[in-house]
């Protein structure tokens, strides 16, 4: 075990109730440059204020699912290490005292190396390691890190731990305590910068996480924790900056920019809302945006009630980017004004890694590598996902059958022992693939790249079938005898990948020639047509579970077993107590497109 890993951090201070202030910062290179105007000389200052999101415990450019260096089409690279790179590049450009180094959330999920250090050798044990999400952004020097939803996948206990371990605060204005009501997280970062030759510049950042967590961990929030809306907790917070008198205001929402939610009308708040804020909140000069996976170099949104501009950016995931805020401030009559915004973004693929994080963190990514590249069982032929999106594959199959198993296994003894199984599941990534042969975690962790668990729901058979019609929306249209381009075949509607739903126990035809809603044919069960009022357990994982990606009834269905076992695990366990991976033991053709009642293929 290395050192690093078990040295002690001290949480930085925090005041006031849970408001998070730091120190003055002395800025000699942070004269004000003076400019005669009508004879008077006019103060201006220029402030930059750097940003990432998304990191998903990428600190490395590197696949742990493949066991090599990142890559893609793109030519894009990974890793906090890149981001460091850049960060220090900029702070050198423009003075580390003119500089503020923030995040928008979702840090400690998304890699075996999060998952090792939530889960094999966990932050929360006595005397365990220090998260390396912490250890990288300590040294890289963050400012002030706002709440993503993936920070609360591994429970409160082990984000407290994980907080407790980092020297900024981490943000949330709108997680609240269920009880009081009052901020959970601090809900503001203010940081001073002193101008020589100028009264100081005051900068507060708004933190400001996703209402959706409700839904998503509703097994570790409900009764805890409450996420209310952003526009409302940012109308409520900003006025309250101003009057402690910061000169500008920062938001770091996790939240996208396009107005959406993946979770229908099933909370009054919007998933996506981050250009709603601009828009609507007065006061705000702009918005580091996370949660959405896209890139935004610089978005512009009009605030209606006063018209200024509000700036918006938004990196690329997995330290991909780096947002780069450059602010032109002028003191005129007494105070400090934004005069301009400008935001871009630095790419990481144009760097190479900092010695610093990489030495830092070499131990602790080599463990993982290791740990991932345990063999537990061999499997007699080559399972992959490339065809999953559109034909009932093999390795998917898998997935179901773990489900259907674990379930079964919990409900014995129950009331509901005696009502048939059935089990969803996602082709999540497109080039996954389990080789013949050896077959190690890492091979099984790529297939299931989510730390979801599992959850049994009761359906009837009606609502098994609108939930797969509302799944078959993910097929585009298309008539009979047109050409069949599997690149164009799915993600109607934008709809991502993990919200298309293979249900396993059932067979049934999707006929894509036919409109949204009256695809599903043939749908049996036992080989006879099925019963609307027959009863199912359905396993599914507590993302669909709660609601993620507004299928119908699941959310409000009767809830008879769940555990914070991830199915990565399970799957694991699974082949491990087998020792093979056979598809004549878990794999079915249950569902094929057709057209027009012809296959697709």
């Amino acid at each position: 075990m290395s050192l690093n890993r078990r040295k002690f951090l001290k949480k930085s201070a925090v005041t006031g109730a849970g408001v998070a202030l730091a120190g003055a910062v002395a800025a000699p290179a942070a004269q004000a440059a003076e400019a005669k105007k009508g004879g008077k000389p006019v103060k201006r200052y220029s402030l930059t204020v750097l940003g990432t999101t998304d990191l998903h415990g990428h600190v490395f450019n590197w696949d742990y699912f493949k066991d090599a260096e990142y890559k893609d089409t793109a030519g894009n690279a990974q890793g906090l290490a890149r981001i460091s790179t850049l960060v220090n590049a900029v702070r050198k450009e423009k003075g580390r005292a003119n500089t503020l180094l923030l995040d928008a959330g979702d840090t400690i999920q998304g890699t075996p190396l999060t998952y090792y250090y939530a889960k094999v050798d966990p932050i929360t044990a006595k005397g365990g390691p220090v998260h390396p999400m912490a250890q990288a952004m300590n040294a890289i020097g963050y400012d002030a890190v706002a709440l993503g939803n993936h920070e609360f996948n591994y429970g409160i206990e082990t984000l407290r731990k994980f907080e407790s371990q980092c020297r900024f605060p981490l943000l949330g204005a709108n997680a609240l305590d269920a009880k009081t009501l009052k901020p959970a997280f601090p809900p503001y970062f203010m940081k001073t910068f002193h101008v020589k030759g100028a009264p100081s510049v005051k900068v507060a950042v708004l933190g400001l996480t996703n209402p959706g967590i409700a839904i998503w961990d509703k097994a570790y929030v409900q009764g805890k924790l409450t996420f209310p809306g952003l526009e409302e907790q940012a109308a409520k917070w900003v006025p309250k900056l101003r009057s402690m008198g910061a000169d500008v205001v920062v938001v770091s929402a996790h939240s996208g920019s396009s107005g959406t939610s993946s979770y229908g009308d099933q909370l009054p708040y919007v998933e996506n809302s981050a250009a709603l804020v601009a828009q609507q909140v007065p006061g705000i000069d702009a918005i580091l945006v996370g949660h959405a996976h896209v890139e935004i170099p610089e978005l512009k949104v009009t605030n209606t009630a006063t018209g200024r501009t509000v700036v918006l950016s938004e990196p690329l995931a997995y330290a991909e980017r780096l947002s780069v805020f450059d602010f032109e401030l002028v003191f005129a009559k007494g105070k400090w004004t934004v005069e301009s915004v400008a935001a871009s973004v630095r790419n990481s693929n144009s760097v190479a890694d900092d010695p610093k994080i990489t030495r830092l963190l070499k131990d602790e990514h080599d463990v993982v590598v290791a740990y991932v590249n345990q063999v537990v069982g061999t499997a007699t032929e080559t399972l992959t996902t490339v065809e999953a999106r559109y034909k009932d594959a093999p390795i998917i199959d898998l997935i179901t059958k773990v489900q259907e198993d674990v379930v079964k296994a919990a409900l014995v003894g129950t009331e509901y022992a005696s009502l048939p199984v059935i089990a969803q599941a996602s082709p999540f990534s497109r080039t996954s693939e389990i080789p013949a042969g050896n077959v190690t975690i890492r091979d099984l962790s790529s297939l299931y790249v989510y730390d979801n668990t599992l959850v049994a729901k009761v359906l009837t058979g009606a609502q098994v079938r609108a939930y797969l019609e509302y799944s078959a929306n993910y097929f585009v249209q298309t008539a009979a005898g047109a050409v069949v381009d599997v690149e164009k075949l799915t993600n109607a509607n934008n709809r991502p990948d993990y919200n298309y739903d293979y249900v396993s126990g059932l067979t049934y035809d999707i006929d894509i020639a036919q409109p949204e809603g009256s695809r599903i044919k043939n749908l049996a069960y036992g080989g006879a047509a099925l019963d609307d009022a027959q009863r199912f357990v359905l396993a599914v994982n507590n993302y669909r579970a709660n609601g993620g990606g507004a299928f119908p009834h699941v959310a409000s269905a009767t809830e008879v077993w769940s555990e914070s076992t991830e199915i990565r695990t399970r799957i694991s366990e699974w082949v491990t107590a087998k020792g093979s991976l056979n598809p004549a033991e878990f794999a079915s053709v249950d569902w094929k497109l057709t057209r027009d009642g012809t296959p697709v293929f």
